[in-house]
């Protein structure tokens, strides 16, 4: 899936969510931003299901379920920013220039 791919999909997602999703003006956001949250605890919790750092349960999760909740937060973030601004692709893209540009040897500055 290319990255315009990737986005349409997202926006797709915002759309269905928010056809769904009955919430006050502004709230949209916060919402979005507190299931992040949400997903990033099921994240760790298949963490410790997989490392099995829960005597109770013993090893409950697999490494591949832990990927499949990382991608939940990564497809939850994107909705979120998606939800903040229309223009998400762009603002990601100049984000992750700028993060690549001030921690990978040889990336050159964005220049404003």
């Amino acid at each position: 899936m290319s990255d315009e791919e990737t986005w349409t999909t997202v926006t797709r997602l915002h759309d269905w969510l928010t056809a769904h999703q009955a919430v006050p003006p502004g709230q949209e956001v916060l919402l979005r931003v507190l299931k992040l949250s949400e997903e990033v605890g099921e994240a760790a919790q298949a963490v410790i299901g997989a490392t099995g750092q829960n005597p109770r349960k013993g090893t409950s999760h697999s490494w591949e379920d832990v990927q499949a909740e990382l991608c939940d937060v990564v497809i939850t973030a994107m909705v979120a920013l998606r939800t903040l601004t229309p223009d998400a692709p762009e603002v990601f893209a100049g984000h992750l220039r700028r993060v690549a540009a001030r921690s990978l040897p040889g990336e050159e500055p964005e220049v404003p």
